[in-house]
């Protein structure tokens, strides 16, 4: 996830950079486009390594779990579920193996285990649920502001 959120950063591997990303995110609807690019490129870039190195794993897996949310369904949930299609396949993994590893817990080699940071069950569960709803939430923003947009136009 942080290779995906560095493309929307600093347009590295062929990625769209900041200003570029921006058009993409105000293209599908999302207002104010700057605040959201911020957004979803700071749950890669950041989420990424914080699941990676094992440090606030289910806060990372929530941010992550949002973020593959909206990625599935603003971008890939028409195309299918097949990767090869540009389909949801891809994501899906990713937010499932999220959400494996906040509710496995992360392990004895991760920064939370060597920092003594310890989460309760019920909150590794409670912080990915919040994450889905999040991300949910989030895919609301296009749809208001379509319908805002039209009742201006409307007027």
């Amino acid at each position: 996830m942080a290779a995906h959120g560095a493309q929307k950063a600093f347009g590295w591997w062929s990625g769209p950079g900041p200003d570029g990303w921006r058009r993409a995110v105000a293209s599908m609807g999302f207002r104010p486009s700057g605040l959201w690019a911020a957004i979803s490129t700071l749950a890669e870039l950041i989420g990424g390594p914080l699941l990676g190195v094992g440090l606030f794993t289910p806060v990372a897996a929530a941010v992550l779990v949002g973020q593959c949310t909206v990625i599935i369904g603003q971008v890939h949930l028409p195309k299918g579920f097949w990767n090869r299609n540009s389909g949801y396949e891809f994501p899906l993994v990713l937010a499932a193996g999220a959400v494996a590893v906040a509710l496995i817990g992360p392990g004895a080699l991760s920064l939370d285990h060597l920092l003594g940071i310890a989460f309760d069950d019920a909150v590794r569960l409670g912080l990915v649920v919040v994450g889905a709803l999040g991300g949910l939430a989030a895919l609301m923003v296009p749809r208001v502001a379509a319908r805002d947009e039209e009742a201006g136009s409307a007027r």
